[in-house]
């Protein structure tokens, strides 16, 4: 550390974050929470639980590598799974109501999803030519 005489400020080496960023020594360069260097949180740290990153931590991580990490929380995983099996039942209760709409022999024939939808296009197909004729 140095004091430097012109600026009477403490030449410190520049940190991570500064060196990446270009705004080591200019003071004009915003935080992620959009204040300026003195505004709000300048200057407070936050205790950090073993394993948590802060967010002076992922301010040198790529836009993809930040959301990888958000991606790979237990909480993010569990609420995806839930979206995720709401949606797929959501699929399946629409195959099913196409299905009992389709006349197939036996009536209640196992149909994969594929052979349902083969199965509609040719049903509306034949009750396209039904009404042409």
């Amino acid at each position: 550390m140095m004091l430097n005489s012109d600026t009477m400020e403490l030449d410190l080496p520049p940190t991570h974050s500064e060196t990446e960023s270009g705004f080591s020594d200019c003071g004009g360069g915003a935080g992620p929470d959009g204040a300026g260097p003195g505004g709000p949180g300048a200057g407070q740290t936050r205790g950090l639980e073993p394993g948590e990153t802060g967010r002076k931590d992922l301010q040198h991580l790529s836009r993809e590598e930040r959301r990888r990490r958000r991606r790979a929380t237990a909480k993010y995983r569990t609420a995806h799974a839930t979206r995720e099996r709401i949606r797929v039942e959501a699929f399946n209760l629409a195959f099913a109501e196409l299905r009992k709409l389709l006349p197939t022999l036996p009536p209640d024939k196992k149909l994969s999803k594929i052979e349902i939808l083969r199965l509609a296009i040719c049903y509306i197909s034949y009750l396209n030519h039904v009404l042409d004729v």
